[in-house]
């Protein structure tokens, strides 16, 4: 395949999965102003590792995989510990606040609360990814992903607890 032919399915992939990268990035960045940069490097990412791309395997998975990797890796760098997810009905899809169910926005609260690797873990099961796919995605075996995934709802439902007392 040549460099063009590579290069023009690469944009038309890219294209149709170019929410990938504003989800994670509204995840990960939740300072607009700082956001095309990340989705910038997350781009730059995926075209230098395109040549590496198994098209056996979903081009979505592989493209979550490396936004996610440069996300955690661009929070890291950046210093940005303190971030919080600032647009919690953005982060949902939601388009108005006022429309967002409380519990919802405890919930995306304490997933904001959550390590890097928990955060992509959640993000990729409320996405809609099985656990296989998920383990795929981040590299993990699907046992510790289901194994992390049954620990991070439980931790999840304490969180929810402690923040609403208990109440529902």
């Amino acid at each position: 395949m040549s460099v063009q032919t590579d290069s023009a399915a690469f944009t038309e992939a890219l294209r149709r999965h170019a929410a990938i990268l504003h989800k994670v990035a509204r995840a990960y960045c939740p300072s607009r102003a700082d956001r095309p940069d990340l989705i910038q490097e997350m781009t730059i990412a995926l075209w230098k590792s395109y040549s590496r791309y198994d098209p056996s395997r979903t081009f979505s998975s592989w493209m979550y995989r490396i936004a996610l990797n440069v996300a955690i890796s661009f929070f890291r760098r950046e210093g940005r510990h303190d971030w919080r997810f600032a647009e919690l009905d953005e982060a949902a899809g939601v388009a108005d606040a006022g429309a967002v169910d409380p519990r919802v926005a405890t919930l995306l609260e304490c997933i904001d609360e959550l390590d890097p690797l928990d955060k992509a873990l959640m993000l990729l099961q409320l996405d809609g990814y099985s656990q296989a796919e998920i383990a795929d995605t981040v590299g993990i075996t699907a046992t510790n992903t289901a194994t992390k995934l049954s620990r991070i709802r439980a931790r999840l439902r304490i969180m929810m607890g402690e923040k609403t007392d208990g109440t529902r």
